[in-house]
């Protein structure tokens, strides 16, 4: 299965080489550069979109506070933010019967 993919990638890339278009030249480099990082991501389907959200939310923790007494107080608030349950769209008016 992985080999039939780096086939085809492969021969992707020779038929960019041939064609000798500037954009598919740079299409083929970008291939070859990322090569095997797209097969590790469609073999074992691995994502850094966790780690990505984990470090957005402590620049955004860092921005707002600002001034923290000292690091062990930022650390606990970090703990306490990764408690929180995630609300993708929160209503803004909460409506009663």
């Amino acid at each position: 299965d992985e080999c039939l993919m780096s086939e085809d990638i492969i021969s992707i890339m020779d038929i960019c080489h041939a064609t000798g278009n500037a954009h598919l030249l740079w299409f083929e480099r970008l291939l070859s550069n990322h090569f095997e990082g797209i097969i590790a991501h469609a073999t074992y389907d691995i994502s850094a979109a966790k780690i990505e959200g984990i470090n957005n939310k402590i620049k955004t923790l860092r921005r707002q506070g600002y001034g923290y007494p000292d690091d062990e107080y930022f650390f606990l608030k970090l703990f306490d933010m990764s408690r929180r349950d995630y609300v993708r769209n929160p209503k803004s008016h909460k409506f009663c019967d």
